[in-house]
């Protein structure tokens, strides 16, 4: 039997949630033939490209201007420079090109948001740097990465203000699955018309299916914050792979759905897995 595990959007992009990389090891070592995805990095990575920045351009152009956020505003007047930075501060982000960090670091480099107005806190006069409290001299490379992190919050902020409001680096709608008393809540965004984010990771989910052939798929859901993106994943897999069965565990399943009654949450998924 192939199996798949995947980490659904979002949880930490720094720090990969280590459940799937666990299972699949242990599946592996009983002879399965496992692998896994992280779809929660893939999602984002998917959007800071050029091409993703101009699908969330054309997001943002949609709204009328009397409902565009600072953050919107500042990213369609600096499109351009967003469109020329955002490959090289992934790859230096990702240690690729480690030596961007000094055209970051020179402050001319990167369009500077909203997000960077909280360097200005630490100016404690008129030309002075605000970082040099933090990182001194020798921090160059730790200095460049905070720049380039302000960066895409900038853009994070655009794609929950442009694309879908609940989006977060760390979440996404979670207000959907945290301490709901039932599952109407998700049912009803699941039944939604999906926005782009949604669409992406249709797309994404479709590519990993098709790359790996499975038998059975687990949704690993550590967060509420990870749950909506998994309902959306098993949707997708149901529509278009039917024979294939998913499984739904993690720790936020663990903890919050030990009393669920809800037969609904059975038409995503086939199987839910609860700890002892």
């Amino acid at each position: 039997m192939k199996v798949l595990s995947l980490i659904p959007p979002m949880t930490q992009l720094n720090t990969p949630y280590p459940s799937t990389a666990y299972l699949t090891g242990f599946l592996r070592s009983h002879g399965f033939d496992a692998v896994q995805e992280d779809l929660a990095l893939a999602l984002v990575l998917g959007f800071f490209t050029q091409e993703g920045l101009l699908e969330i351009e054309q997001e943002a152009l949609g709204l009328a201007e009397e409902n565009r956020s600072a953050s919107v505003n500042f990213f369609l007047d600096y499109f351009d420079e967003y469109q020329s930075t955002i490959s090289l501060v992934i790859a230096f982000l990702q240690g690729r090109d480690s030596t961007l960090a000094h055209r970051i670091n020179s402050r001319a480099f990167l369009p500077e948001g909203p997000r960077f107005a909280s360097l200005d806190a630490y100016d404690e006069e008129e030309g002075s740097d605000s970082l040099a409290w933090a990182f001194g001299a020798l921090g160059s490379q730790d200095r460049a990465r905070h720049l380039a992190t302000l960066y895409l919050n900038d853009l994070s902020d655009v794609l929950k203000d442009a694309v879908d409001e609940r989006f977060e680096f760390v979440r996404y709608g979670e207000s959907l699955a945290s301490s709901q008393p039932t599952f109407t809540p998700l049912a009803s965004a699941l039944a939604a018309a999906p926005t782009l984010m949604d669409q992406h990771l249709k797309e994404l989910t479709k590519a990993a299916i098709d790359k790996h052939q499975p038998q059975l798929v687990l949704l690993s859901v550590p967060f509420p914050g990870a749950m909506y993106a998994a309902l959306r994943i098993a949707q997708t897999i149901k529509g278009a792979y039917p024979h294939i069965h998913i499984g739904l565990g993690g720790g936020y399943v663990n903890t919050e759905l030990r009393e669920l009654s809800d037969p609904r949450i059975f038409d995503f998924v086939d199987f839910i897995t609860l700890d002892s």
